[in-house]
């Protein structure tokens, strides 16, 4: 089975989406110009994924369109059906008024087709591979392997953290240390070294003059 571009396009609008932080809308233009889509066609594709309740949006200068839930709870075969419509290997297992899967042959001579059910069988392989791949998980692999997510929305942006704190090298931390600790509450050599005594008079002993405090 060959999936469409609408199923292409739709998937990697969807996984834009989920890397964004779905309180800032994301620009539609914004999601084109990175992913080098047509702005056009991914209008057409983006009015499908809200008509099934998988994208949300909103208008105005600050508009654009967020998950309409997480991406956790967003299986990627709710995603293709809302693109695709009815997931079929083959052309004739198809209702072209319904949509409904069904062999087309079963009319023929009251016989169903002979390969009946090897389509069956990929049919559902490939349904329970979209049902069992969370968009969550596409998601998360994009972040790993994928370019960095879009530019968001003004005021999108995390705030800027704080200035860096300063690095010291030991020399200059043991600097700072021997600094702090020669301002302490201890007296100064220098104010030591700066006693002085009284000229010694006839029968006195020197008395020590200390410089005021």
């Amino acid at each position: 089975m060959i999936f469409s571009s609408k199923a292409e396009y739709g998937v990697r609008l969807m996984i834009e989406l989920g890397r964004q932080r779905p309180e800032h809308p994301t620009s539609l233009k914004a999601i084109a110009d990175a992913e080098g889509l047509p702005l056009a066609y991914l209008e057409q594709v983006v009015a499908r994924l809200r008509r099934a309740g998988l994208v949300s949006s909103a208008r105005g200068a600050h508009g654009g369109y967020w998950l309409s839930r997480p991406a956790e709870e967003i299986s990627m075969d709710q995603v293709v059906q809302a693109l695709e419509g009815a997931i079929a290997p083959m052309e004739c297992f198809v209702h072209d008024q319904t949509e409904r899967v069904l062999c087309s042959h079963q009319p023929d001579s009251g016989r169903g087709c002979a390969t009946k059910l090897l389509w069956t069988r990929v049919q559902g392989g490939i349904i329970r591979s979209l049902q069992n791949t969370t968009l969550a998980e596409l998601v998360q692999f994009a972040a790993r392997h994928g370019p960095e997510p879009l530019v968001r929305a003004p005021g999108a942006d995390p705030a800027s953290p704080g200035p860096p704190s300063v690095m010291q090298s030991p020399a200059a931390a043991s600097a700072m240390t021997a600094s702090a600790g020669a301002s302490g509450t201890t007296r100064p050599a220098s104010a030591a070294a700066s006693v002085t005594t009284r000229p010694a008079s006839a029968g006195a002993q020197p008395t020590p003059v200390l410089p005021a405090a």
